[in-house]
């Protein structure tokens, strides 16, 4: 896990060496002592004007921070951490123009005591939003926050982030905020905690093209993030080809059963096909993925939907349940980026009909646009085999899927589209987004821009290296 710490009080003895300088100032100041012991130096622990705490603070921090002590426990429990596996990720708020040089003197200090970290990040203590300490937290794919901060504690707690709160007097107002009074109940929660996957289903045409195979693995090879209540087949079909989509469909669902068996995943119970057309043909029928995802989604308090191929499974469960909406996200890989002069990408025109029932569900919706987008994750068959070849059967069987897939012909250099699903859901500090009005679809099935209706989120840039990184990295486990 991403264990995010700060540091004055949860490393660092700050308020213990503060409150010190502050008494013997205090002797030199009125001589009344400590007048509110529930509060803090800086907010009426003292009968000090507001002018006489700031002036001796500011005048004295920069004197007294380098010399600090450090927490008992802190040092060697963040060792203990650190050699568990997780990731050490400092994130202090001296950056709050306090100090002359916070990121010299800090290093500086964490280096004499010893603190052993993977990143050290700075922020403004005393500000929120995207200089805030919540948001830093968001960015770097925080697990677990520790703070001593209520407000800070609490803007993380809002933002879904698992915090724990230092205990310290002026911060025992906050209540609903796990808290910790030591180092030994920091680490035995940690040891502890079982982070909560997130509940998927996997909508995918699999056989269609090697990217679905690739996505397939890569999401398998994640499950301790992914709790994977299902997988199933989406329709697809070719002008060119004689086949079904029924025979397509049972392709793709045999392809499934073929991955998740090199990677011994349990299939019984949670690979369904779907449908067998097309909503714009007028297809409207029960099926087994559209049943099995309303029932997933009425069971979960949230289930996220991976589309990765033509949308009319999700289309029809919408339809069908449309009370559903409010217990499901889709992230969509479909359509090209706004504005872009083809409208007709293949997941989007193969049915276009389920693509407007989706939208006007007013679904919470994430949209992965190909062209200008996920087609930066172009990439040659000899980086594929320079990172994957002979790791493993399946790393090989999808060198070769890559390079001809059946449908598509030979390929040296192709997008591995469908990936980007996973990868957005595995880490979206990878991936710029906007929200926008959604869009409406016009009788060209082109988009038209709108300015009053429901908001959805449309991926606006990726960083291919980030999650190409990744993907050889868990694939080749």
């Amino acid at each position: 896990m991403n264990i995010g710490i700060d540091i004055d009080n949860v490393i660092s003895n700050f308020d213990e060496v503060l409150k010190k300088e502050f008494l013997i100032h205090d002797k030199e100041l009125r001589n009344t002592g400590i007048i509110n012991p529930e509060a803090h130096m800086t907010r009426g622990m003292f009968d000090w004007t507001d002018d006489e705490i700031w002036t001796f603070y500011l005048e004295n921090i920069g004197k007294i921070t380098p010399n600090l002590d450090v927490i008992e426990g802190a040092k060697e429990y963040i060792e203990k951490l650190k050699k568990d596996g997780h990731t050490i990720v400092i994130i202090t708020g001296r950056d709050n123009g306090e100090y002359k040089d916070p990121y010299t003197m800090t290093k500086k200090w964490l280096k004499e005591k010893g603190i052993v970290y993977d990143k050290l990040i700075f922020t403004n203590g005393y500000k929120n939003g995207k200089q805030g300490k919540a948001e830093k937290c968001l960015e770097n794919d925080i697990d677990v926050m520790i703070d001593d901060s209520a407000r800070i504690c609490r803007e993380c707690f809002q933002k879904n982030i698992p915090t724990l709160i230092m205990d310290k007097p002026s911060n025992r107002d906050e209540t609903e905020i796990a808290r910790v009074h030591n180092w030994k109940e920091i680490y035995k929660f940690i040891t502890n905690y079982k982070k909560e996957k997130v509940n998927v289903i996997l909508d995918t045409d699999t056989y269609n093209e090697c990217d679905d195979q690739f996505a397939l693995a890569y999401l398998l090879k994640n499950q301790d993030k992914f709790n994977i209540e299902a997988i199933t087949v989406a329709p697809y079909s070719h002008s060119y080809i004689k086949e079904t989509i029924k025979e397509t469909t049972e392709k793709s669902y045999n392809e499934i059963l073929k991955i998740c068996n090199w990677l011994n995943f349990e299939t019984k119970n949670r690979v369904f096909k779907g449908s067998t057309d097309y909503i714009c043909n007028g297809y409207n029928e029960d099926n087994d993925a559209v049943n099995k995802i309303i029932e997933i989604a009425n069971k979960n308090k949230k289930t996220y939907i991976l589309a990765i191929g033509a949308i009319t499974n999700v289309a029809l469960a919408i339809k069908k349940e449309p009370k559903i909406i409010d217990k499901i996200e889709v992230i969509w890989l479909g359509g090209n980026e706004i504005g872009y002069k083809d409208k007709l990408e293949y997941n989007f025109r193969q049915d276009i009909k389920a693509v407007k029932i989706v939208f006007n569900s007013k679904v919470k919706m994430t949209i992965l646009p190909c062209r200008n987008v996920v087609s930066d994750l172009k990439i040659d068959i000899n980086t594929l085999k320079n990172n994957l070849e002979n790791k493993s059967e399946l790393c090989n069987y999808l060198i070769e899927r890559f390079y001809n897939d059946g449908y598509h012909g030979v390929h040296e250099t192709k997008e591995i589209w469908d990936i980007s699903v996973i990868a957005y859901m595995i880490n979206k500090n990878w991936f710029g987004t906007k929200e926008i009005s959604c869009p409406s679809i016009k009788k060209d099935s082109s988009y038209e821009l709108t300015d009053n209706r429901h908001v959805i989120t449309f991926v606006t840039k990726l960083d291919r290296d980030k999650i190409y990184n990744d993907l050889f990295k868990k694939l080749g486990e």
